[in-house]
């Protein structure tokens, strides 16, 4: 009798506890790069397509990154503002890119897990 109301007892705690759902990483699902010839011979346009279950302020897709093969951060986009009724949603950046540099890693980063969701390669155009 005793187990089984601790037992009872035990589960109304768990239920009136309060359930955290955290979003995982944020992941490019698409990227798209243009050549900005009339503005400057290394100047590259990058359309960037995230994923991320923001929560709020607390937990959302604050940047994304454009990195050369060296692991070396060609730029950053920020993001200011959680898009939880906008997924995945798509934001542009001009990047310039050094001579020499065929292909580019994108990543895009969260409040809380940082750099850890998926990531696309992507081919500059000639």
């Amino acid at each position: 009798m005793f187990r089984s109301l601790l037992s009872v007892a035990m589960l109304s705690l768990a239920l009136a506890l309060p359930v955290s759902v955290h979003a995982g990483g944020a992941d490019v699902v698409g990227v798209t790069v243009l050549h900005m010839k009339k503005s400057g011979p290394n100047i590259y346009r990058f359309r960037v397509t995230v994923r991320h279950a923001d929560t709020g302020w607390d937990h959302y897709a604050d940047r994304w990154q454009v990195l050369a093969p060296d692991g070396t951060v060609l730029g950053t986009r920020v993001l200011h503002h959680p898009h939880e009724n906008e997924q995945p949603f798509t934001r542009y950046h001009d990047i310039e890119i050094p001579s020499g540099v065929r292909e580019v890693t994108v990543r895009a980063g969260d409040k809380v897990h940082g750099f850890e969701g998926a990531t696309m390669t992507a081919r500059l155009p000639d």
